[in-house]
This record gives structure tokens, C-alpha cells and sequence, in this order.
């Protein structure tokens, strides 16, 4: 059976329907106990798809023998599984050395004092080496409590057969930040599709769907919005840029652009809609590229998001971190800065297509395994997140603001709610959320 692969998002943690049960799971083992009381073995507990254990276990193999001595015991679990027990092996004392965390979820515990302060470890020189909004990602208040060992964004999947059916020539569809298309001319491809498509097909749809609805604030941030000020408690999503990327994507329901489920509480994923042939494009992240390849029966390509004041995205992928607690902090935090090293990174990136945070990694340093004609549509994508965006997603209150997002968009989505209505409850609740 072919497993899929993990959905992260850049706001909090979503379980696939069908969790990854992986064959071979070692299970939820702690880190101060029987064997693994000796200081040179290290837990590492992890979810992954099939490629993302396979590399997990080699690195680890490689890991070892350049330290002699040294072993990484790898859990692989269920992703459904994962923070839950993790919590309660922190609140118990015997969470595993090492654990993966999404960069949503991160700040939760950074911000309680459970993770590794990794300061010491890390030269002004090697923080260098990593993209700045990504090692932002793993820092709290500037202090860094993890590693960014990769992450994964959107852009936008395209039918070719399908939109040239439907009158539209995609030869002439952007193909890099430079060119992308603006939100007007984004909207004019749209109503073309839409006149040229069966009532039933649709121009796109987007990835907002189960748990996915921080993906909106990429519209946000393109209209040059944000939604949390720096002081990072100052709700400011109740702005002119606010209503302008609300009013935007409202228009996709109300034109007709989108199917009508695919709403924040749709309960099917925009890749599925695509691969199904209901939509003539879709917003898809980098890390389903593989699934794509596998299942689509038709020629697709990925071209960039549609920019407006700037270009965005969200902001996927795992950071990987130490508990403050492990046995050998020191060995702890030299497995982390392997992971991260350059051939470590590469090597992972291309297995999974996913995409690396490290600066010398960066354009065409790396030759993904699948589809990686389409890929560097997606590493440019990735360039368009800033620093700004990311102190804002990973946010402590981020899993509250994630609800609130999906009950108020789905209200002005489906429901009729106001634009001044869906922002004035969106600003309370995220003011809740982060104080």
C-alpha cells in the first residue's frame, strides 16, 4: 500500500485521514531507562513517510559511525499519536532526547522551558549558513531551541491539458517570483477558466481545508498584511490589508472559482480535488509533489503563487530539537548539527522533496529524486517567506488562532458573514490567543 505523506501546515499540526501507522514502529520510548541510561545512546522519536524513515535510519547509520561510541535509537510513530505523548513524557520526565516538531507547534514548547537551549552549540559563522527566516523559525524571544532540517511550501499545481481545453494557452503561465502573475491577473486566468469549464469543473481550488486554514494568511501577507503586531501579543489583522485579502478570497466562493466544499471545513484535501480532475489548478505543497507524480494520470507543472504587494507562502516543514533534560546535552545537540550539515540536508531533501533551510543548498544545489522539473518552481517559492511571517506563525497561540481561523473564514466563506464581522472576531480571538 502506498503510504502518503505527512500534511504539515505552517500554523499547527494536521492529521491525514488515515494516520501514518508506519510499518516497523518502534513506539513511544522514553530516554532515562534500561539500556538507554547510558549517556552515548540518544532517543530520537519521529513521524515520516516512507522516505523520511528510510533517510532518518541511514543518517543515524552515518551519524554512528563517525561517532564512535555513540548510538540514536529511532522511534518512528504515528503522526496522530506524536504530541500527545510527547506532552506526557515531558510532564512524566522521560521524554525521548530528541524529537521532530513542526514549526507551528514549536513555540509551545520553547516558550514553556522545555527544549534545549542551543546558543552554545551554534558560532555566529553557523547560524550564517541557514536561511534567516528559517532559523527564526526555531528561536523563541532569540534564543534558538531547535535545528530548521527542512521545510515544504505551496504553489500552484496546473492541469495543462485541462486549462488549454478550457481555451486558456499555459504556455503562457509565469514560471518564477519574477514574473508571477498579480492577483488581477490571477483573477482574470480564473474567470476565463471558469467560462471555458463544465459547470461541474472548476479554475482552482485551495489548501485551506482540515486544519489547514493558516495557509489564508499567505493572501495576507501578500497584500502586505499581518495579523499579529511585534510585540507579538497586538492582534492587527483588522487592517486595510486585512479586509482586501478577505475580500479577495471571498471572491473565490462568490465567482464560482472554487467548489463550494472546499471551504476551512471542507473535509477533502485540495490535492485530492486536483488528481480527481475537479479542478483545473490547485495550491499544493512540495512534500505531495511525489503522491502527484504517482497518481495523476494526466501532464501537470507547477508555476508560483500570485503575488500582490509581495510575494508569500506558508510556511511548512519540521524543525528537529533537544529536550532540556536529555542524558548528553553535548551529544544531543552534535546529532542535531549533523542532521542540518550540508550533505545531511541534501541528501534528505532529495529523497523527500522537501526543502532545505541552509543558504548553500539554495537555487539548483540540489537534484530531487522526483518530478525535479517542477521543484525549482517551489525553491523559489520558499524564498518568498520572511522573517516577519515567521515570528508570527509560530507563535505560541497559534494552535487558538488556527480555530479561530477556520470557524470565522468558513463564516465568510459559506455562512455570509461580513468582511468587517469576520475581522473585528478574528482580531478578539487572536488578542485571546496571545495573551
Amino acid at each position: 500500500m502506498k503510504l502518503s505523506n505527512k500534511r504539515v501546515i505552517g500554523g499547527a499540526a494536521v492529521l491525514v485521514a488515515g494516520s501514518l501507522a508506519l510499518s516497523g514502529c518502534a513506539g513511544f520510548g522514553g530516554g532515562s531507562s534500561g539500556e538507554d541510561s547510558d549517556t552515548q545512546s540518544l532517543t530520537f522519536t519521529t513521524w515520516g513517510s516512507e522516505a523520511e524513515e528510510k533517510q532518518f535510519t541511514e543518517l543515524i547509520d552515518q551519524f554512528e559511525a563517525e561517532h564512535e561510541g555513540a548510538t540514536v535509537k529511532l522511534n518512528v510513530v504515528p503522526y496522530d499519536q506524536m504530541f500527545s505523548n510527547i506532552d506526557a513524557q515531558l510532564a512524566s520526565g522521560d521524554a525521548p532526547d530528541l524529537f521532530r516538531v513542526d514549526y507551528g507547534n514549536l513555540g509551545v514548547y520553547s516558550s514553556q522551558g522545555q527544549l534545549l537551549d542551543l546558543s552554545p552549540y551554534f558560532s555566529d559563522d553557523e547560524i550564517s549558513d541557514f536561511v534567516p527566516a528559517m532559523w527564526e523559525a526555531v528561536s523563541f524571544d532569540g534564543t534558538p531551541y531547535g535545528v530548521p532540517h527542512q521545510t515544504d511550501v505551496s504553489a500552484l499545481l496546473v492541469n495543462t491539458a485541462m486549462v488549454e481545453a478550457a481555451g486558456v494557452d499555459p504556455s503562457t503561465f509565469p514560471t518564477t517570483q519574477d514574473d508571477a502573475w498579480t492577483w488581477d491577473e490571477f483573477a482574470d486566468v480564473a474567470t476565463q477558466l471558469r467560462a471555458g469549464l463544465p459547470d461541474d469543473k472548476y479554475p482552482f481550488v485551495y489548501n485551506w481545508q482540515l486544519g489547514g486554514a493558516p495557509r489564508w494568511l499567505s493572501w495576507l501577507f501578500q497584500s502586505g498584511g499581518t495579523f499579529i503586531g511585534d510585540d507579538g501579543t497586538t492582534p492587527t489583522i483588522d487592517s486595510p490589508e486585512g479586509e482586501k485579502a478577505l475580500d479577495f478570497t471571498k471572491s473565490f466562493f462568490e465567482n464560482n472559482w472554487v467548489p463550494p466544499t472546499s471551504s476551512t471545513k471542507g473535509t477533502v484535501y485540495a490535492d485530492n480535488l486536483f488528481t480527481e480532475g475537479t479542478a483545473a489548478m490547485a495550491f499544493v505543497g512540495s512534500f505531495l509533489v511525489p503522491d502527484q507524480d504517482y497518481l495523476n494520470e494526466f501532464e501537470w507543472t507547477a508555476i508560483p503563487m500570485p503575488r500582490d504587494e509581495r510575494g508569500a507562502t506558508d510556511l511548512g516543514g519540521n524543525a528537529l530539537v533537544a529536550t532540556k533534560d536529555a542524558k548528553n546535552p553535548e551529544l544531543a545537540a552534535e546529532f542535531l548539527k549533523f542532521m542540518v550539515s550540508a550533505d545531511a540536508m541534501s541528501a534528505f531533501c532529495a529523497a523527500t522533496n522537501e526543502l532545505p533551510t541552509r543558504t548553500d543548498l539554495a537555487g539548483d544545489a540540489i537534484t530531487f529524486d522526483i518530478r525535479p522539473d517542477v521543484m525549482p518552481v517551489f525553491v523559489d517559492q520558499a524564498a518568498t517567506i520572511e522573517a516577519s511571517d515567521v515570528k508570527q506563525l509560530t507563535s505560541p497561540g497559534m494552535a487558538a488562532i488556527n480555530t479561530a481561523l477556520q470557524d470565522q473564514l468558513e463564516a465568510a466563506f459559506i455562512g455570509g458573514q461580513s468582511t468587517a464581522d469576520t475581522l473585528a472576531n478574528l482580531s478578539a480571538a487572536i488578542e485571546e490567543a496571545t495573551n
